[in-house]
């Protein structure tokens, strides 16, 4: 056992699919996403998959339309030790390992730069993705960086993800790296996902992490599940609402669906809705 941040397991756990307080996340691990990137890379084949922690399963729970959009994409994978212990917990999915977006986005990319796949790079602002694109052609010097495109912090207008999806097309990429941030992220893969024959992978706060802006937990508060309490303490004006609602939540309703005092509702058919972030 090769041991990263939530450790690798070189069987490549896949058990598919799980319902975590009704939001639909997969139990796997990073071997299992990985091989299920690449191999729609390679088939240049649309694929949608974020990386949710307890906030983006929160905001799953909390919105009717948001949880349908989630429970569309192809992977949701299990970013943290408490979605992790909440699949273990209800499932007996016995997962050794969470999949973290960060994490993710270098194990995907030293791959690609293996195989000569290139990567696009959507969201955050200018300068962030400037230096992300240094720092990963530092770390990856084969890796080819098609093409960087920042976010406008707005709503799209109408036909404009066609316009981002042509670029994209042009570009030549067979991966696109999003980085808008929960939840506006995953509603922004779910729209593009039929206008793009390559994967989309919502990566949350990875392009701050790689580009030198963010600090992660360290280890050991990640492995005991209080990678909460490290970004709390380095944002607290931006988080405490999340973290101190959200997660005591999490453990209510983990608890209840456990001993079954309550099931999550099904969802109705995703639809994109009103306002698509860009």
């Amino acid at each position: 056992m090769v041991d990263g941040p939530g450790g690798l397991s070189a069987r490549g756990v896949d058990a598919g699919k799980r319902d975590l307080l009704g939001v639909l996340v997969n139990a796997v691990d990073y071997d299992g996403a990985i091989r299920k990137v690449l191999r729609a890379a390679r088939e240049r084949r649309s694929f949608a998959l974020t990386a949710l922690a307890v906030h983006g399963v929160m905001t799953g729970v909390n919105d009717r339309a948001h949880r349908a959009r989630l429970n569309a994409l192809d992977v949701v994978t299990p970013d943290g030790q408490p979605v992790r212990w909440g699949l273990n917990l209800l499932h007996g999915t016995s997962l050794r390992d969470w999949v973290s977006g960060p994490e993710l986005v270098l194990r995907v990319l030293d791959r690609m730069a293996e195989e000569d796949l290139p990567v696009y790079l959507y969201g955050s602002t200018p300068e962030t993705l400037d230096r992300l694109a240094e720092s990963l052609s530092r770390r990856f010097p084969a890796l080819r960086i098609a093409g960087a495109e920042p976010s406008k912090f707005r709503v799209a207008h109408p036909d404009e993800l066609a316009g981002i999806a042509a670029r994209i097309v042009a570009s030549g990429a067979r991966v696109v790296l999003v980085g808008l941030g929960c939840p506006r992220q995953e509603a922004f893969v779910f729209a593009m996902r039929p206008l793009l024959d390559v994967p989309l992978l919502a990566v949350g706060a990875a392009f701050d992490y790689h580009a030198g802006l963010l600090r992660p937990a360290p280890v050991w508060m990640q492995r005991s599940g209080l990678a909460w309490l490290w970004r709390l303490a380095v944002e607290p004006r931006r988080l405490w609402r999340r973290y101190l609602g959200y997660n005591s939540q999490y453990l209510l309703l983990l608890g209840g669906q456990k001993i079954r005092l309550w099931r999550p509702r099904p969802c109705g058919p995703a639809h994109e809705g009103p306002a698509i972030p860009v």
